[in-house]
């Protein structure tokens, strides 16, 4: 008796894990996929032509996609603000990277 409670234990843990595992790396894509549209959103409100890559545009909106959701949970912020900070941050990280590109050319 003492092991199958012991094994109805495991798989009860081993399934919560999954969930919480399976549940992070769902919300790391859809950060993922939101930094991408950030990083394009950014890319189209800058005037010009930006000679940088797509990859670079896409870490510029994945990177300001984290910076905004850590700023919109430490200040209690919406939705909305969270993504109006991402934008903001991705026009100017897509900025200074495409400055940084046309300096080495």
């Amino acid at each position: 008796m003492v092991v199958v409670l012991i094994v109805v234990a495991a798989v009860v843990l081993l399934f919560v894990l999954a969930w919480v595992v399976v549940g992070l790396v769902l919300k790391l894509l859809w950060w993922a996929i939101i930094g991408i549209v950030i990083g394009a959103i950014a890319r189209a409100i800058l005037p010009g032509k930006q000679k940088i890559s797509l990859l670079a545009t896409a870490g510029s909106g994945l990177g300001a996609a984290f910076l905004g959701g850590i700023l919109a949970k430490a200040f209690s912020w919406g939705s909305f603000t969270q993504f109006v900070v991402a934008v903001v941050a991705a026009v100017v990280i897509v900025a200074v990277v495409s400055g940084s590109q046309t300096a080495r050319t």
